[in-house]
């Protein structure tokens, strides 16, 4: 067996280290991605009430605002979710442009990530 044959991966240790640190950050998503969507869907409630042109005006942006941030939020969880299961399949920090693990820190910092620093600089 030749060292090509052999997958590199982060070890379990690593991998419950990097699990712990997504399941913190989706929890807090999800817990933002609520609030978002309660606020969103008060505005709504409350559609009715009509001051004059410049608060409609008002309102018609911070919808717009909160709706992008739902919709980046909902990403973001889904992004946080899709590495809990490379976890689970032990392909978690494997860059998938060059096939190398992804630096420690880089994972760290942004624990969704797919591509190294590297990788992400070439695109």
């Amino acid at each position: 067996m030749n060292n090509r044959d052999v997958t590199i991966r982060y070890s379990d240790k690593d991998l419950a280290e990097f699990k712990t640190i997504i399941e913190t950050k989706l929890a807090k998503a999800k817990s933002e991605s609520k609030t978002i969507n309660n606020e969103l869907i008060e505005m709504e409630s409350n559609d009715s009430i009509r001051f004059n042109d410049i608060n409609e005006s008002s309102l018609s942006y911070e919808r717009d605002y909160l709706s992008r941030m739902s919709d980046r939020q909902e990403r973001f969880i889904r992004d946080l979710e899709n590495a809990l299961l490379r976890i689970q399949n032990k392909s978690y920090g494997i860059c998938i442009v060059t096939g190398e693990l992804i630096d420690k820190r880089r994972l760290k910092a942004v624990p969704h990530t797919t591509k190294s620093i590297q990788a992400k600089m070439k695109q």
